[in-house]
């Protein structure tokens, strides 16, 4: 290289927004009403202004964004047709000129069909390395998509001169989507590991002549051993020689911010891990992500001298206030999209005459959770008539799916007595699984309730009021409750399992007093248990041996749950209370976080509101033994 074209230097800026989950509209359809917290059409005002900064920008999208609220499900359903076939996430997405983007974990929930569709309205490219056809060879196969990119880009530098660059662009997907969308993906794609996929084909890129390579990896951070087919792998690919940039999400986190304090490799006043510049940007818009490259032109091609990273809000929680306008021009742009979605959730299909919430249903048996439990034994108990299995008998498992945690104090069931409508539906039960049913004995239930326990902190009985209740590590989405028979779960003994299913202390039993029709349940006998496809094909303590699912139905359970309010016309929901917090707690009053619309409703006994804690959420201080 001449002399005089070494020691240029010129900024790069990269952009990044992840696991917007269709929330093109700053709009909460499942409460239906307007917010700030949220929303493309807010972060759209962000990517404009970053823009705007500087010369040189990239844009990237890093997945999870077909999926996640009612918009998603009415595209499906029907609105792709009446727009022509453009989704309106591209709709919003096209005019802001993003150069690349990748596939999340939830791509797949509606099928490959409808995925190949879709994707053809994005004016940008796709990558995926880990994802190949099933029937092909590794790593020699067909790729279901271009395993990576290489975007020839030209930058300006600080005397305003123009030269080439290379971008090489590379993307990969948790491989947990083989069970979380079994039904879709068996023999037609099979995933490979995410660090072994990166660490063979990034010399691929050098090799033909990338200048910089920028990671977009949807997975998330966990502080943990590598080991295969790791779900949150982000540390491990950090350490991949030859990742200038590294682009992550699927946990709905925000990188850098203070919950990553004291991890291994990360650097949060640079906004680096194991000194390689990544970013995460929240959930649903929230935040766009930001990574500054000062580059240098040396003798082997453009390197990165310095950089500097953050993660811009929508939104000052602190402060209560919105930090940004929405964008007009995306506003109008999906503005059909958002509209047809209205129609598609004001649609009656029944009516309670009791509101139903989940503010406390991480304490006591909820009739958010009962009526879904409900819906499934209706279901099942009808298909399994005149089989084999039609003497055994039925439970159900669901879960409180919105219970705030890492989605904020805002994500939480609240239906108000009246008219139910598709929206309702979609707050009960806001995922497209599909009803699943497993045949255990009374063993292996026991240790699936012992799992689900886990969501629960061990109280100290001599360790004071105000103990957390809650593991915020262990998703609500994971605590089972299941319908059919009735138990005690003791929290002043320690969790058996750990949210993935790791066992922790073998001696532990936190259930107690199961019984089914008031008697004890015995260690070998039968039972059916409805559960949706995730649970069935993804978490070994629900099917044991990976062989215990008997009906695998193609009817998603809110259907079901649709077709079940539908059934009964007028509802007056109530929880059975089959299951019960217990311990030797002596009056003592633990801490629960939940939403603050919670103080308008019915508080169970022995709940005192004890004020607004950091993030928004409000405290209370609850004594079990009332």
């Amino acid at each position: 290289m001449e002399e005089s074209k070494l020691n240029i230097k010129a900024n790069l800026r990269i952009l990044e927004t992840t696991d917007l989950h269709v929330h093109m509209m700053n709009y909460d359809y499942y409460g239906d009403r307007a917010v700030e917290e949220y929303g493309f059409a807010q972060t759209a005002t962000l990517i404009r202004r970053a823009k705007a900064e500087k010369k040189n920008v990239l844009l990237f999208d890093n997945g999870d964004l077909l999926q996640g609220n009612p918009m998603g499900d009415y595209m499906a359903s029907e609105g792709l047709d009446a727009q022509n076939g453009i989704h309106t996430v591209y709709q919003a997405m096209n005019p802001l000129g993003y150069d690349a983007a990748t596939l999340g974990n939830h791509e797949f929930n509606y099928g490959l069909a409808y995925l190949d569709r879709v994707l053809q309205g994005a004016d940008f490219p796709y990558t995926n390395a880990n994802l190949y056809l099933d029937g092909e060879q590794v790593p020699t196969g067909s790729h279901y998509l271009p395993p990576y990119l290489i975007l020839d880009r030209t930058l300006e530098d600080e005397d305003g001169q123009k030269h080439p660059i290379k971008i090489g662009v590379i993307g990969v997907v948790t491989p947990q989507i083989m069970s979380w969308d079994k039904a879709n993906l068996e023999g037609r794609l099979k995933a490979e590991d995410m660090v072994e996929t990166v660490r063979m084909f990034v010399p691929k890129l050098k090799a033909e002549g990338a200048d910089l390579v920028v990671l977009l990896a949807h997975c998330g951070y966990e502080d943990a051993p590598e080991a295969p087919m790791t779900e949150n792998a982000v540390l491990h690919l950090s350490r991949v020689p030859g990742i200038d940039v590294l682009l992550f999400g699927h946990a709905h986190k925000v990188f850098p911010s203070p919950a990553f304090e004291g991890k291994s490799g990360v650097d949060l006043q640079k906004g680096s891990i194991n000194g390689i510049p990544a970013v995460e940007a929240g959930y649903a818009g929230d935040h766009l992500g930001v990574v500054d490259l000062e580059l240098t032109l040396t003798e082997d091609g453009w390197k990165v001298a310095d950089y500097q990273v953050e993660a811009r809000p929508v939104y000052d929680l602190s402060k209560a206030q919105p930090l940004v306008r929405t964008d007009e021009e995306t506003k109008e742009i999906v503005r059909a999209g958002h509209e047809g979605t209205l129609g598609y959730i004001r649609a009656a299909v029944g009516y309670t005459t009791q509101p139903i919430d989940s503010f406390f249903a991480l304490i006591e048996d909820s009739a958010s959770v009962q009526i879904v439990n409900d819906a499934q034994r209706w279901y099942l108990q009808k298909e399994l008539q005149n089989t084999p299995y039609a003497h055994l008998p039925v439970l159900a498992a669901g879960a409180p799916f919105k219970t705030g945690g890492r989605y904020g104090p805002s994500y939480y069931t609240n239906i108000p007595a009246g008219a139910l409508a598709v929206k309702h539906i979609a707050d009960l039960y806001n995922y497209p699984n599909t009803l699943c049913a497993v045949i255990l004995n009374g063993a292996e239930l026991k240790e699936w309730l012992e799992w689900a326990a886990g969501l629960f902190c061990m109280i100290d009985p001599q360790g004071g009021d105000g103990q957390s209740l809650i593991n915020p590590d262990f998703p609500s989405f994971n605590f089972d409750i299941i319908d059919g028979v009735t138990y005690t779960i003791d929290i002043t003994k320690s969790p058996k399992y750990s949210a993935s299913c790791e066992l922790l202390h073998a001696e532990s039993a936190r259930i107690g007093d199961l019984c089914y029709e008031g008697r004890p349940v015995e260690a070998e006998e039968k039972f059916v248990v409805a559960t949706n496809n995730y649970r069935a094909f993804s978490t070994p303590i629900a099917n044991p041996d990976g062989k215990r699912v008997i009906v695998d139905s193609s009817d998603e359970n809110r259907q079901i749950l649709t077709d079940y309010i539908r059934s009964s016309g007028r509802l007056t929901p109530k929880a059975d209370h089959n299951w019960k917090l217990v311990g030797d707690l002596q009056g003592l009053q633990v801490e629960l976080l939940t939403s603050p619309d919670a103080r308008e409703a019915k508080l169970p006994a022995g709940t005192t509101f004890k004020g607004i804690a950091e993030g928004g959420f409000a405290r209370f201080w609850v004594d079990l033994s009332k």
